[in-house]
């Protein structure tokens, strides 16, 4: 059985940065794509990034290009998000999630529904 940790998140203020990252157990890491997400309060689950199984491609909301950046360590079996110049508007539950569905798939990705396992959820709140 898949298990998905998140850990990293926190407060900090706009502007500032935070790393994110998810360990995977169980499973063949390298063969899945894999996904951050997002929740706020009161909206619902809001893609954010996805990196192909081999970090081939990569998928991002528009809101957060330039900004966020997604990477993975196949050997390490992790998947972190970098975020820069945060803004109060990226407060959320992150989670992260994996497409245990398609190996060796190579996207597009760009919704929940393109990923059927998650973590916890890690929460990142920015202050102004």
């Amino acid at each position: 059985q898949v298990q998905l940790t998140e850990s990293g998140g926190g407060l900090v203020q706009a502007g500032r940065s935070l790393r994110l990252s998810c360990t995977v157990s169980g499973g063949t890491f390298n063969q899945y794509t894999m996904g951050w997400f997002r929740q706020a309060p009161g909206k619902e689950h809001e893609f954010v990034a996805a990196i192909t199984w081999s970090g081939g491609r990569t998928f991002y909301l528009d809101s957060v290009k330039g900004r966020f950046t997604i990477s993975r360590d196949n050997v390490k079996k992790a998947v972190y998000l970098q975020m820069t110049s945060l803004k109060p508007e990226d407060t959320a539950v992150y989670y992260c999630a994996t497409d245990l569905r398609r190996a060796y798939y190579s996207g597009p990705y760009n919704t929940p529904g393109d990923f059927n396992s998650w973590g916890q959820g890690t929460q990142v709140t920015v202050s102004s």
